[in-house]
């Protein structure tokens, strides 16, 4: 129970690696503010962590928003009075080849995986800075450090920006003790990655057995990541054993990329 008497929010919490996060952080002692566009989804999280025993508060906002980011707020800190730990996971994408993607597809996919990422981290942070305390995770990808197998380009670019603000961040941030870094998974079984999956296959005409088996024997340890493994890191940098960690962006790919 390390994270006892922590509090921590975590964004996209209503599947993948955001309800892993939040159920991992539980485990560990943390109570959870628990946010995602979906409201039926985040209910679910808020009550497997509540069986645990564990405090949760399940929030409905949308992460592209700005006056969600803020209203999202203000009900944690009602409800839990400060935010310790952020878990800025939320994010969108879709299967595309560069020459395919449109001005709408940059809009959506920034919106959330740029703009939120973003002003959610200044938004918590306003919380922390009087506190002189906080730890701040966002959830990258390979992706942004050029994975080929990218979903497409502009994700790709959305979460370079996420490992270049998770830097900058961490600068201006570290003298009000606040550490921020950045988890950068590779392949995920999550809901997300398996549609894209059943995208490529029906596009290739072969099963999604197939496609995975291609993706699976491209990593090193011939093994996809499952949401617990990026949840996994997710609580090892919330954790006491992190507090000289800052600025940083961790794989966890199983080797896929050298870095």
């Amino acid at each position: 129970m390390q994270l006892s008497k922590q509090v921590a929010l975590v964004t996209g919490a209503g599947q993948g690696i955001g309800k892993a996060s939040a159920v991992t952080l539980a485990e560990a002692g943390a109570d959870i503010v628990a946010v995602d566009i979906n409201k039926e989804s985040v209910k679910e999280t808020a009550a497997a962590i509540t069986a645990q025993g564990r405090k949760a508060l399940a929030i409905e906002a949308d992460m592209g928003s700005v006056s969600d980011i803020d209203r999202m707020v203000v009900e944690a800190i009602a409800v839990f009075g400060k935010i310790d730990i952020l878990v800025n996971n939320a994010g969108v994408t879709r299967r595309a080849y560069i020459m395919d993607l449109t001005e709408a597809d940059w809009d959506r996919i920034h919106r959330v995986n740029s703009k939120g990422v973003f002003f959610c981290l200044q938004r918590v942070a306003r919380e922390m800075i009087p506190r002189r305390s906080g730890r701040i995770i966002n959830i990258a990808s390979i992706a942004g450090k050029g994975f080929l197998g990218t979903s497409n380009a502009i994700y790709a670019a959305s979460k370079g920006a996420v490992i270049s603000l998770t830097k900058t961040a961490a600068q201006q941030l570290g003298p009000h003790n606040i550490n921020v870094n950045a988890v950068c998974p590779g392949i995920v079984r999550t809901s997300l990655y398996l549609d894209l999956v059943a995208t490529i296959a029906q596009k290739e005409g072969v099963s999604s057995e197939e496609i995975e088996r291609r993706y699976v024997e491209g990593v090193p340890l011939r093994r996809a990541n499952e949401p617990e493994d990026i949840a996994a890191m997710v609580v090892f940098l919330a954790s006491p054993g992190a507090r000289n960690i800052t600025g940083q962006s961790f794989n966890v790919d199983g080797g896929l990329i050298p870095d």
